[in-house]
């Protein structure tokens, strides 16, 4: 029992740690200008070494573009990776952080396949992630089926 324990404190702050590195990512940076692939096209500059590069630069270059969502989603994961690394709150904080890194892996499964690295540590991301939300399941399960309703 001391070792689980041991386990979903680790795994709560890998998992943390992963989300709160990728929320501080979001802020690096500026904001580039819509334009501004346009203007690289009309000067002859290389925007992508491939076709590959380009869609992944195109998926995050319109996040950025939105105005809100790359913030947003900076926002979000610094949320999870803080619930999470507190382990006060770490159950709910498996919960927010589900979402993300579903999205994460299948990014890199769809976008990145030939990054064999990435997506084995994203892999191992949405596991921990998995395993820290199945063991609370008892803590959890009476959000998702609840008997007293049918009586």
């Amino acid at each position: 029992m001391k070792l689980l324990k041991i386990i979903i404190i680790a795994l709560n702050l890998f998992v943390g740690g992963f989300m709160i590195y990728g929320g501080i990512g979001k802020f690096k940076g500026e904001t580039p200008r819509p334009d501004k692939v346009i203007e690289q096209v009309k000067n002859g500059e290389e925007i992508a070494p491939n076709e590959t590069v380009l869609v992944i630069k195109n998926y995050i270059f319109g996040m950025k573009q939105t105005g809100y969502f790359w913030p947003f989603l900076g926002i979000m994961e610094l949320l999870a990776g803080f619930l999470l690394v507190s382990q006060v709150f770490a159950k709910i904080g498996a919960f927010v952080t589900f979402p993300l890194t579903i999205n994460i892996f299948l990014f890199h499964l769809y976008l990145e396949p030939h990054e064999i690295g990435e997506l084995v540590l994203v892999t191992a991301l949405l596991v921990a992630n998995l395993y820290l939300l199945f063991a609370h399941y008892r803590d959890w399960k009476s959000l998702l089926y609840n008997k007293s309703i049918l009586n």
